[in-house]
C-alpha cells in the first residue's frame, strides 16, 4: 500500500493545479484511494460567496461516491504551505463517513514534507453512523 500512498501524493499535487482559487489564491489538491483500487482526485473550488466554496478533499470524495465507491482506504492532501496541510473539520467528518477502518490521511506540502495519520487520530471521539 505504501507505493499507492506515494502515487496518491503525486496525483494530489498534479490536480492542485486545477484548483479554482481566484480569491484566496490558495490551491489545494486531494486524491482518494477507494476500496476497489481506483483513485479519484479533486481540487478546491471557490465561489465569490465564500460559504459555497468546496474543499479539495470533499470534491475527491464526492467524485468517488458519485462513481459508486463507498469506502476510502486513503487520502492525500497537498498545498503550498510551510508545513503539511491538514483537512478542515468538515472534510474530516466527510472522510470519516466513507473511511475504511484502516483509512490513512497523508498530509503534504510542495516541499515534499509529509505527515500520515489515521482518520481516528484526526477526529477522535467522532460521531458516526454507528451512533445513530
Amino acid at each position: 500500500m505504501m507505493q499507492n500512498l506515494e502515487i496518491l501524493v503525486e496525483k494530489a499535487k498534479k490536480v492542485r493545479e486545477n484548483a479554482y482559487a481566484p480569491y484566496s489564491k490558495f490551491k489545494v489538491g486531494a486524491a482518494v484511494l477507494a476500496d476497489d483500487g481506483k483513485v479519484y482526485t479533486g481540487a478546491n473550488v471557490e465561489n465569490v460567496s465564500y460559504g459555497l466554496t468546496v474543499c479539495a478533499e470533499r470534491v475527491a470524495v464526492f467524485k468517488a461516491v458519485s462513481e459508486g465507491a463507498r469506502q476510502i482506504r486513503a487520502v492525500a492532501i497537498v498545498a503550498d504551505t510551510d508545513k503539511p496541510i491538514s483537512p478542515c473539520g468538515a472534510c474530516r467528518q466527510v472522510l470519516l463517513e466513507f473511511a475504511a477502518k484502516e483509512c490513512k490521511v497523508i498530509m503534504a506540502n510542495l516541499k515534499g514534507e509529509q505527515v500520515t495519520k489515521s482518520i481516528d487520530e484526526l477526529i477522535p471521539y467522532s460521531f458516526t453512523k454507528e451512533d445513530l
